[in-house]
């Protein structure tokens, strides 16, 4: 069924169910996502202030047959919050709906509402004694709703898990205006088809999270980190499994980083500080949390001595200070920035088996040397063997000149992910830039049931139209 566009009689017609300055003109902002590779076409923005303003214009969109774009920090960078053709959508952004409902610290849960920011999240589990593990560049910006509809990783997944491992329940509207009522609090609930893990990860096709229950976790008492530099990734891979045999889960980050990142914050944030004068070619930042009694820095000694002797690590730093520590974090959250700064010619957000990757790494550089001259920045998360592999033009070349290269170069990449059993999507989800790529990967069988399963829940296709599926 042909979709109509939400053009100024609709929006007129919006603005009688809703209190005054609900829907509004769209801005700027609204219509752009972080890479500058698509401009929305969106001309209306509804800001409602409850689920049940949520629900209203739901269901009059369904009912005027017009499409509907979640819209949370507008941070997410595969286009899921824009749609660049086709009958202009209705925006419908949550930055009104960011109350911290409640924290539960006996639980060990916070009940937020969707459009509550990651930060302030955070700030509310640090208050209540309590910590969300969710950790990532854009958490000053980025919205729990946004985040959980594309079930974001981060730098914690390595013992915290992604964003759908950190929800215990839901409230959302679906795709005919009903409001689903799921924010329960519990562990354990074995009552039918789990909705929540349905909408988590579905990027706002299937309905609109508008709260959500969240699992807190104690504070660690102390936290250590270090950088620690690996003659390979091969090494790196070996000195997070001895880490872990040591340590357990109290390692909770384990970022790999190449020299190609630290060049380019040389080149583009020469603010931020760096503590060599020349970067090595691989480093590991490694944090680890301990209770009480324990000490992070004889821990990541012993971890360094050990690694020393078996030839895994040849130099490193440990912080000394918490504003060590995030000078060194600055350095990693940093790298996209410089990316963007830099310019890539094509972006790859993947992840393979854990014992794959350094493979993937030496076979990728091989492959692509074969296309052409380019540099490469690869680092993330190697503990949970998702890596951001990007590709840019030789320096002093304009990435312009090199961008009919971008098909072949993203190709050779997701060709080689998919040999090696991996995924071409690790935590930046589908949204509309990657729709071909799911097309061309995806399991058919999986594929055909998430179809039937739009079509059931969202027969007149409203719910932001054209991501994830055609």
């Amino acid at each position: 069924m042909p979709l109509n566009p939400a053009d100024d009689i609709f929006a007129q017609a919006l603005s009688t169910i809703l209190p005054p300055d609900s829907v509004r003109p769209s801005e700027p902002r609204h219509l752009e996502e972080p890479r500058g590779r698509w401009q929305g076409c969106s001309s209306w923005v509804a800001l409602p202030r409850s689920t049940e303003e949520v629900s209203k214009i739901v269901k009059t969109c369904g009912a005027k047959q017009v499409g509907i774009i979640p819209y949370g920090g507008g941070t997410g960078l595969v286009g899921g919050q824009v749609a660049p053709k086709g009958p202009a959508p209705l925006l419908l952004s949550l930055e009104r709906m960011t109350a911290i409902r409640a924290v539960h610290p006996l639980e060990n849960v916070a009940t937020v509402e969707a459009g509550a920011i990651l930060a302030d999240v955070q700030s509310a589990a640090l208050n209540a004694q309590r910590l969300f593990p969710l950790s990532l560049a854009s958490e000053g910006s980025a919205r729990i709703g946004g985040l959980l509809s594309t079930n974001a990783g981060g730098t914690n997944v390595l013992r915290y898990g992604n964003a759908r491992d950190l929800v215990l329940g839901l409230e959302a509207v679906l795709p005919d205006g009903k409001i689903w009522n799921g924010l329960k609090r519990l562990r354990k609930d074995n009552t039918g088809y789990d909705l929540r893990h349905l909408l988590l990860g579905a990027e706002g096709t299937l309905g609109i999270i508008t709260a959500a229950s969240l699992k807190l976790f104690p504070r660690p008492s102390t936290v250590g980190t270090a950088l620690l530099t690996v003659p390979s990734p091969q090494a790196a891979l070996s000195l997070l499994a001895m880490a872990r045999d040591r340590m357990g889960d109290t390692v909770t980050g384990f970022e790999l980083m190449n020299r190609t990142g630290f060049d380019f914050l040389s080149e583009c944030l020469p603010d931020i500080r760096q503590p060599w004068k020349q970067a090595p070619e691989w480093t590991v930042l490694i944090e680890i949390s301990l209770p009480t009694g324990l000490s992070p820095q004889d821990a990541l000694e012993e971890i360094f001595a050990e690694g020393f002797e078996q030839e895994l690590v040849t130099d490193g730093l440990i912080a000394q200070s918490l504003a060590q520590a995030q000078s060194f974090w600055d350095m990693r959250e940093h790298i996209p920035s410089a990316n963007r700064a830099i310019g890539a010619i094509s972006s790859h957000d993947i992840s393979v088996p854990l014992s794959l990757l350094p493979d993937f790494i030496e076979r990728a550089g091989m492959a692509l040397a074969d296309l052409g001259d380019f540099r490469i920045n690869c680092f993330g998360h190697l503990g949970d063997g998702n890596l951001h592999y990007n590709v840019f033009p030789p320096k002093g070349r304009d990435r312009a000149l090199c961008n009919d290269r971008r098909d072949a170069i993203k190709t050779c990449i997701h060709d080689l992910v998919h040999a090696l059993d991996g995924s071409i999507s690790a935590e930046h989800g589908i949204g509309r830039f990657k729709i071909d790529d799911l097309e061309r990967y995806g399991d058919p069988a999986k594929l055909a049931a998430m179809r039937a399963i739009k079509t059931a829940l969202d027969p007149t296709g409203i719910m932001n139209p054209g991501a994830v599926l055609r």
